[in-house]
């Protein structure tokens, strides 16, 4: 799983990187462009994650014959949710007309979200059957379709973003037409693994043709949108900050977008350890075996933790070497140097929430950590990066001049914070719970 992590956000890395080499203005486009589309597709993986939790319990209670139905009514819900994503991907768009943006950057970055958004509705189809295959412990196609997606958005880019080999020279719209198409075949790609492979005869989800069943349908949606809400909270945060930054210059957007991008591909380790807590977390509830949940729960937090002191000190040594791997833009590279500080800093914070909150969804509880989210980013980070980053006369304790992108970069470090405090507690505090023994029946008086 951390390998297939890696290897989806790195399509993303590749895609500011390439564009990147070619202009200024060509990395803001896309920047700009990601940050709306990763806000939908971030929320799209979080409302479809309902499909790990109750496949996994449904394997450890050995229920593997009501599996296969479960998977055809993920994939209803998939291409439910992905046609809606696509018109909400859409829409988003109409932001770029409000944020003081250079009416060519506006262009570019609208046409490059407006063509990525047809890849969403196999995007949601694929994550259900991402779900379904590494609640089974069958975790190998997801990285090595995972792999062969990256090689090929890599290729696919070249070719487009360049005009190599007698393509069209497409710039950011490359990076589009790459990055939706690359969904579309990562789908066919794993239905084909799944038809083919063994280890998926006894509860393969494609015997026969099966309707939507509405009720179950909403059951997973119920179990589904508060994780999206959770992913929506941290991940919107971060996308608000990168159209608030917008207003400050191409250099100030793209120097926040790398950084960004950075600690986006480090945090796919932590976020992978949290999607086999949820795997490890619901087989040992499905099994009534509390105990060996807990114990799970806070390996999988101590794992997330040490990772994140080595991604700190990666960082903070390496900080001008990642900067030069993005951008030849010797502005953008200098305060890109400086963000990556901060990325190095909110490791720890950022590791331990996203390890707790997933521990916390194998026990099937979904909403309390979308209320810490909210309150951590909504509540914490972007307050007080409007606070430092724009520095408005409503804000008693605004500095006197706007630090723009190191503003709201603090703003993101304290929000992390809050939610790896609170989310912990909660994990303790429920773990805990569940693992007492339950309190003898007294016996009927005589």
């Amino acid at each position: 799983m951390l390998v297939g992590q890696l290897a989806t956000v790195g399509m993303g890395v590749a895609d500011v990187a390439m564009t990147g080499q070619v202009s200024a203005a060509a990395l803001a486009a896309v920047s700009l462009g990601a940050s709306v589309w990763s806000i939908i597709v971030v929320t799209v993986i979080g409302v479809m994650q309902a499909i790990n939790t109750v496949v996994a319990h449904e394997i450890g209670a050995g229920q593997t014959a009501s599996i296969a139905h479960t998977v055809r009514q993920a994939l209803w819900k998939g291409a439910l949710v992905g046609l809606v994503a696509c018109l909400l991907t859409n829409l988003a768009t109409l932001v770029f007309n409000h944020i003081g943006l250079e009416a060519s950057v506006n262009a570019e970055a609208s046409l490059y979200v407006h063509v990525i958004s047809l890849g969403m509705p196999a995007f949601a189809c694929f994550r259900a059957l991402y779900g379904y295959t590494t609640s089974i412990n069958e975790t190998k196609p997801v990285m090595v379709i995972s792999i062969l997606g990256l090689l090929y958005n890599i290729l696919a880019n070249w070719l487009l973003i360049f005009g190599n080999w007698g393509f069209p020279e497409l710039g950011a719209l490359g990076c589009a037409v790459a990055t939706a198409s690359g969904m579309w075949l990562m789908l066919l790609a794993m239905v084909a693994w799944i038809r083919y492979a063994p280890a998926y005869r006894a509860t393969y989800p494609f015997t026969h043709w099966e309707g939507p069943h509405w009720p179950e349908i909403a059951a997973m949606l119920r179990l589904g949108l508060p994780i999206g809400v959770t992913y929506f909270a941290e991940v919107s945060a971060f996308g608000a900050v990168s159209l608030l930054v917008a207003r400050f210059g191409v250099v100030q957007v793209a120097a926040h977008q790398i950084a960004l991008n950075f600690a986006s591909f480090v945090f796919m380790v932590p976020l992978s350890f949290g999607v086999g807590m949820i795997t490890r977390v619901g087989q040992a509830l499905g099994e009534g075996n509390p105990a060996r949940a807990r114990f799970a729960s806070f390996v999988g937090v101590g794992m997330s933790v040490a990772f994140s002191v080595l991604s700190a000190l990666f960082i903070l040594v390496f900080r001008w070497e990642i900067a030069r791997a993005y951008t030849v833009d010797p502005a953008v590279q200098a305060l890109c140097v400086q963000l990556l500080l901060f990325a190095a800093l909110f490791q720890l914070s950022d590791a331990t929430q996203v390890a707790a909150s997933s521990a916390i969804r194998g026990y099937k509880v979904t909403r309390q950590p979308m209320q810490i989210q909210l309150l951590a980013f909504w509540g914490v980070s972007l307050p007080v990066g409007c606070m430092l980053g724009l520095a408005p006369d409503w804000f008693a304790w605004s500095p006197a001049q706007p630090m723009a992108a190191q503003g709201f970069w603090i703003g993101l470090v304290l929000g992390l914070t809050v939610a790896a405090v609170l989310l912990t507690w909660s994990l303790q505090r429920l773990s805990r719970l569940r693992a007492q023994p339950a309190a003898p029946v007294a016996a009927p008086a005589r």
